[in-house]
């Protein structure tokens, strides 16, 4: 009997789908946490990721056997980023009313998202390497693992600073700005957009409507932006 038992959690856990299952299960454990407590250090993202971890260790599943199950996610997470569009192009008329305004805090506000990263890690005595890795950890994990690697940084390295980022910025960026007082859900999903790309452009879209739709603006020009000047800048300094 224990035989068969093994036999069919063996079967379960090496099925294609598996790692697909596992994943959204524990995000949406995550989430309805989150939403039954609303306590910052439950952020989804992060609970999802200890039960995943936690699960891949006590089943003994290596990350390239998940890696390869979850590929479907790998694969519709474009599209879903796209979908971010939506309350962007619903928000249209509000974002023309304050065009510049959000220009000019994209601007400085991506400028200083990056220079003072840096500037830390520089501080604290980081090596050339970890600080052309840092460098783009504001954008989405595929920008910022390419970027990364074509100034001379890591690009596995960079996605860990990019979900590092993207977690503490959904934890504690909204929580920071209520501090001080920023109230405007504008004001609120660029900032969540520029520091915290996706993750932080989910949180704003908890917020309201409108926050998600300053935010995924923020996180598509940051990302282009980045992309484009910040090997450029690079190659001009060096």
């Amino acid at each position: 009997m224990n035989l068969d038992w093994q036999a069919a959690l063996d079967a379960v856990i090496h099925h294609p789908l598996f790692a697909f299952g596992l994943t959204l299960g524990a995000y949406q454990v995550a989430l309805a946490v989150y939403e039954k407590t609303r306590l910052m250090f439950l952020q989804p993202v992060l609970v999802a990721m200890i039960i995943l971890i936690a699960t891949l260790l006590v089943l003994d599943i290596d990350y390239a056997e998940y890696k390869q199950g979850a590929q479907l996610l790998t694969l519709i997470l474009g599209p879903a980023t796209v979908a971010l569009a939506v309350p962007l192009y619903l928000n249209m008329r509000r974002v023309r009313q304050v065009l510049w305004p959000t220009l000019i805090t994209l601007l400085v506000g991506g400028l200083f998202a990056t220079v003072l990263g840096v500037a830390l890690a520089w501080l604290l005595g980081a090596e050339t390497l970890i600080l052309s890795t840092i460098a783009p950890k504001s954008v989405t994990t595929p920008i910022a693992m390419l970027v990364a690697e074509e100034i001379g940084g890591a690009a596995s390295l960079a996605a860990v600073f990019v979900m590092i980022t993207g977690v503490l910025g959904a934890m504690f960026g909204i929580e920071m700005l209520r501090l001080f007082r920023v109230s405007s859900p504008a004001a609120q999903g660029m900032a969540l957009g520029i520091v915290a790309h996706a993750v932080g452009t989910a949180r704003a879209l908890q917020e309201s409507e409108e926050a998600g739709a300053f935010a995924a603006l923020a996180m598509s020009m940051m990302g282009v932006l980045t992309a484009v000047l910040m090997p450029l800048a690079v190659a001009l300094i060096a």
